[in-house]
Order: C-alpha cells, then structure tokens, then sequence
C-alpha cells in the first residue's frame, strides 16, 4: 500500500507512472482513459459517480436557479454570488463530460504517448533529459492539484469549524430542504453539499492534472530535441574518432606530404560523419512530426472544452468581485489558479517548441553536407509551426492570454460595478 502510494511521488516521474496516477484518480469518475487497464470499471464506480452528478446538479443548478428566478428573497449581491458559483462549478462538470464523449479517442491518445516514450532508447542523453523535464512537469501537476483540492477542503470544512450549524453559504437554501437548519434536512442538505463540491474540485483537478502531463511530455521532448541538435556536431565528430580510422591507417598522412590519400581520407571522414548526422538528423524529424501529431489531437479534444470553460471563468469571477472579495475570498482563487494553470501549460509548450527553433540555427549546420543542410531547412520550416493549445482555435494559451482575460474581466467588472452604483 505504501509502495503504491510513493508511486504518486516525485521520486516516480516517468510517463507511465505519471499516466498511471492521472488514470487511477480520474477512475473515481468512473472514467477510464488508459488502455492498460485489463479490469472493467466497477459497477459501484458508475452508481456512486452518479449520484455525486446527480447531488451536484441537485445543489449548484436546480436549486440555485430556482432560489433566485423562482423563491427569490435573497438580496442583489447574495443572488449574484450564488450564479457565480454556479457558473464557476461547471469549468471541471464540462471537461469531465468531454472526456466521457471521447473516452476511446483519449485511450488511442494515452496509447501513443506510451509508444513514443517506449521509443526512447533508455539510459540515452535524450531519454535522461525527458525525464529530467517531466520532473518539473510532475511537480507543476502536483501542486496545481493541492491548491484545487485544498480549495475545497477549506471551503467545506469551515461550516464545520464554525461553532453551531453552518452551510458554506447560510443563506443558501435547496429545493424541498426547508427549513434548511433542522434535523434531518440539515443533514441532507449538507451531505448534497458536500457531494457538489467534491464534483466541482475533484474533477477539474484530476482533468487539468491529466493535460499537464500529456502536454507536459511534448514539452519534455521538444527541449530534448533542442539539446540533441545542440550536440549533434560534437556527436558526429566524436562517432568518427570512436571509429579509430585516423590512428589504425593513415597514421602520419597529411596534405603536405601525401595530398592525394589526405583528401581521400577527408572525404571518408566527411562522408561518415554525414551519414550519422543525417540518422540522427531524420530520427529528430520523425519525433517532431509524432509530438505535432500528438498535440494536434489533444488539442482538437479539448480546445472546445477550453473555449468554454474561459467563458465560464470569466463570467463567474465578474460575479465574484461583485459579490464582495470579502465573501469570496475562497472561491477567487479556485477559479485563478485553473485559467492561470491552463495559459502556462499553454506557454510552457510554446517555449519548448522556440528553445527546439533555435536549437536548429545553432546545430553548426554550416559544417553538414548539402543533402544534411536541405534536411536542416525542412526541419526549420517545421518547427516555425508552433506547437500550442487553444481556447477554441480562437486564442491561443499562453501568457498573453492569460492578461487579456484578467483585463477583460477588470473591465467588465468595473462597468458593472459602476451600472450597480448608479442604479
């Protein structure tokens, strides 16, 4: 059990072990995206995600709609915290959804990402950097699901705390559930409660924590690939000397005193070293075409799901600070940290691909062949077609964005402030 547990570790930060913590999380939602796994989900798996969706529903829409088109008595500003969290709830319910309806896709994804790890020749300076890489991936994931996870424990425990009987918001009150303070309604009602929050931070903890890995590994590669090109001139001088030519036979032989074998012998050292150069040369070309590949199908499953979940954000932090930071001083940060995670997983694999960009300058390609440096322009013009994720296909993930979003939010919140005072 213990050994299981240090599997989620730093220690283990390998993609299958990386893969396998993500996988066996999101299997709580009774969501199987691995297909290593041999054993169908359980049954109890399907009932009780179920019933947290169901408790869910129940909780942040039915009951909150109903409390303020239909019940009404709550105050302007009290309405307007309860619609934001309703609206930022739904961020991880529509990721969860979206990889329920491409479950299989996703599975075929995990699949070729294992492939194209298990490519790697272990032990190799390329493997080595992945891996040193995926590291920092790991431990980005890691705390990325600490803070989500503790949000919503804090959230939940504080009522708890609080001496007396406390909901997370007291004035909240469900459907049929009145009055919401006696036995057993209160019981009920924070059990469903409880249940909503769970789905709201559990499921885009583990989704958000899944894509950092997989993106995560693109950017490992690419930087990999950048030190390879980096290398690859010393590599390919260092293969010839392995090869003991110049000592075993020409030992003595030089321009001036032998002009004809020394330019044979040039020759045959240039050839060799250009035949390794280009091995290594279309073995980087063919992982580059397998990282866009890879990326370009992670991001035709999620870029939807993305677009929508920026909608959301942005509408339910607006409602946020117009609902007092005061009285949402937990959810703020809840809602910050997922669009702020997305945009540097986003900009995290930009970088990776502009690091691989300038590698291929700086790769002494002025030293190869002509058939070498054709290879080298091709490989060029591949990686000025950045990697990256998207919101839709509409904006692109990365720091921008990200202060495009935060002042899109300030200005529409100042607006409505404004219209509120005035009103």
């Amino acid at each position: 059990m213990l050994a299981t547990l240090r599997k989620f570790g730093l220690r283990h930060h390998d993609l299958p072990t990386m893969l396998w913590n993500a996988t066996v999380l999101l299997r709580a939602l009774a969501l199987d995206v691995d297909s290593r796994n041999t054993k169908r989900t359980p049954i109890i798996m399907y009932v009780t995600s179920a019933i947290i969706m169901g408790f869910y529903f129940y909780t942040y829409h039915l009951s909150t709609y109903w409390f303020i088109f239909w019940r009404g008595g709550g105050d302007l500003l009290f309405n307007i915290l309860l619609l934001s969290l309703s609206i930022s709830s739904s961020i991880g319910v529509v990721k969860l959804l979206y990889m329920y309806f491409n479950s299989l896709k996703l599975k075929k994804i995990v699949s070729e990402y294992l492939d194209c790890d298990a490519a790697l020749a272990s032990k190799s300076r390329m493997s080595t950097n992945v891996n040193t890489t995926l590291r920092s991936v790991k431990k980005r994931a890691i705390i990325f699901w600490l803070i989500i996870i503790g949000n919503g424990v804090v959230y939940v425990l504080t009522p708890l705390l609080t001496p007396g009987r406390h909901f997370m918001e007291d004035d909240q009150i469900l459907i049929g559930l009145e009055p919401m303070f006696d036995s057993p309604n209160y019981e009920i009602a924070f059990t469903a409660l409880f249940c909503g929050v769970f789905l709201t931070v559990y499921a885009p903890a583990n989704i958000t924590g899944f894509i950092i890995i997989i993106v995560g590994y693109n950017e490992a590669q690419m930087l990999a690939l950048a030190q390879e090109l980096h290398h690859l001139w010393e590599d390919a001088q260092a293969h010839y000397g392995n090869l003991g030519i110049d000592s075993s036979n020409n030992a003595g032989c030089s321009n001036d005193t032998f002009p004809r074998e020394f330019n044979i012998i040039k020759k045959k050292k240039a050839r060799i070293i250009n035949d390794y150069v280009r091995q290594r040369l279309v073995t980087i070309m063919e992982i580059h075409a397998t990282n866009i590949n890879l990326v370009k199908q992670v991001e035709n499953i999620f870029k939807s799901a993305i677009a929508i979940e920026f909608a959301l954000l942005s509408c339910g932090l607006i409602g946020e600070l117009l609902g007092g930071l005061e009285n949402t001083y937990i959810e703020v940060p809840f809602a910050l940290v997922q669009v702020s995670m997305d945009c540097l997983t986003g900009q995290k694999l930009i970088d990776a691909n502009k690091a691989f960009e300038e590698a291929v300058y700086a790769c002494k390609w002025e030293n190869f062949d002509v058939s070498n440096k054709k290879l080298i322009l091709v490989i060029l013009q591949n990686s000025q077609k950045t990697m990256q994720l998207s919101a839709g296909g509409l904006a692109t993930l990365s720091y921008t964005s990200l202060m495009s979003v935060f002042r899109s939010i300030y200005s529409a919140y100042t607006a409505l402030r404004t219209t509120m005072k005035l009103g």
